[in-house]
């Protein structure tokens, strides 16, 4: 007799069996807000903030620093939560092709050097005046905005 045994997959992002966690860095040096251009979707070319899926036994806190460091070279440390929401993406025919729980995080830098890497195509610090000009993932300058709005100078004070 031969039984058969379905494999399941992995890292199925697409068409999820459930919603996947993800962690974003809200990060302000010098006056501006580091951005990133999405090398895959959803959200390709698009800019956004840093992050990415969390692992199987990884802190929210843990992943966000791997995240940042994995695509933008820096190591950062997590502060508090500024914002948790759903990012969820049906295709035509109205099935779910992405669903993500987002947990954003404002985030210091404490060392690295700002270069685009893993699945980011650029990298680069956007003053929030100029925020306008570029083609962001839904929601993201307001974040932004509403995060730096709440902030009181300096933005380090948030990590004491």
């Amino acid at each position: 007799m031969v039984v058969m045994i379905k494999q399941r997959k992995t890292d199925n992002r697409i068409y999820p069996e459930r919603p996947i966690v993800g962690v974003g860095a809200v990060i302000f040096i010098g006056g501006a807000v580091l951005l990133i251009k999405r090398g895959r979707p959803p959200g390709y070319l698009k800019w956004s903030i840093p992050g990415g899926a969390v692992k199987l036994g990884e802190t929210l806190q843990e992943a966000v620093q791997r995240e940042v460091a994995e695509e933008v070279g820096l190591q950062v440390r997590a502060g508090r939560i500024v914002s948790v929401l759903d990012r969820i993406f049906p295709d035509e025919a109205g099935r779910i092709q992405y669903h993500y729980v987002l947990v954003d995080f404002l985030c210091q830098v404490l060392g690295g050097n700002l270069r685009p890497d893993s699945d980011v195509l650029e990298a680069g610090l956007v003053s929030l005046d100029d925020l306008t000009g570029y083609d962001l993932t839904a929601g993201t300058a307001e974040l932004i905005t509403r995060v730096a709005s709440n902030q009181l100078e300096p933005y380090v004070s948030m990590f004491d």
